[in-house]
């Protein structure tokens, strides 16, 4: 792609500093630079969010592989290329959703809760359990969907998954097309949710779907928050409909005081961290690197619009 001015927006300090991405791109053939919303000295940007500003230009590159919040079709009735960085999350997003089925599974959460109140408890002897042999439903078998289900399956998992084709992928037993959602989760104690949020997948985790699934499961959201009704997870959860859930992503987020879903027990609550990695910046210049040298706008990688 030929471009001579690229700006890393001032948004990216959401993962890290601004300076330290524009550092890791020093050896593209560009001038590189930090810049806010005003973009009018750079031809393309790399940013973690949309700015209206930014329609227009030559090309925008999401450093998210979420992109729901950019207007896609003033940016392709306008030119402008855009691009996001999906594939980069499959390890740390696949680590951060075992890691929380552990710590429900093992209680880690409640061994850190009393710890702080310097407190030597431990839990009723029937509560904690292995993940070993149980089952893991895997909600979208993407990027971040395999790399739950690899890590899931590395240490005995009995892991199925859901998506749009039925071709089993690695790692998974049964692949199930989302019209046997209802199916895919009835018998899964953790059910993971690592769908894009489209207009086919918002709310698609809904109270139908979450009567389905066991009154003992856990229900882990590290995709996005609207794909979950976040009212009918809580009255679930108030009404011990399901043991109980951790989650990365809400329908608002920071996620306001006033929510429940901070004081409910058996809910774990990260603030969109799955993704975050130290070497988030090297990754992204890779994607960046990579569409630079590219001289036909149609092979550009990660393209979305």
């Amino acid at each position: 792609m030929d471009v001579s001015r690229l700006g890393v927006h001032d948004s990216v300090r959401a993962v890290c500093p601004p300076a330290v991405l524009a550092e890791r791109l020093r050896d593209v053939d560009a001038d590189v630079s930090v810049v806010d919303d005003d973009v009018t000295g750079v031809d393309a940007v790399v940013t973690f969010g949309h700015v209206d500003a930014f329609v227009g230009l030559d090309w925008v590159h999401c450093i998210r592989a979420g992109y729901d919040d950019f207007p896609l079709d003033a940016y392709r009735d306008a030119g402008t290329v855009v691009t996001n960085s999906t594939g980069i999350h499959g390890t740390s997003v696949g680590e951060t959703a075992l890691g929380l089925m552990l710590s429900l599974a093992r209680r880690l959460h409640e061994y850190r809760d009393a710890q702080t109140e310097r407190s030597w408890t431990t839990p009723a002897w029937d509560t904690p359990f292995t993940l070993r042999d149980e089952r893991l439903t895997v909600v979208g078998l993407g990027t971040l969907g395999r790399g739950i289900a690899t890590r899931a399956d590395a240490i005995g998992m009995r892991v199925d998954g859901v998506r749009r084709t039925p071709t089993r992928t690695p790692h998974t037993r049964t692949v199930y097309t989302p019209d046997r959602l209802h199916e895919a989760i009835s018998d899964a104690r953790f059910v993971a949710v690592a769908v894009p949020l489209t207009d086919a997948t918002r709310g698609l985790i809904d109270a139908d779907v979450l009567a389905a699934m066991r009154d003992d499961a856990y229900l882990v959201n590290v995709a996005r928050g609207a794909v979950v009704d976040e009212d009918a997870l809580i009255a679930a959860l108030d009404a011990d409909a399901l043991a109980g859930a951790a989650l990365d992503v809400f329908e608002t987020e920071p996620l306001p005081e006033s929510s429940p879903l901070w004081d409910l027990d058996d809910v774990l609550v990260t603030p969109h961290a799955a993704p975050l990695d130290r070497a988030y910046p090297e990754a992204v210049a890779r994607i960046v690197r990579t569409t630079l040298r590219r001289d036909d706008g149609a092979d550009v990688v990660n393209r979305v619009a």
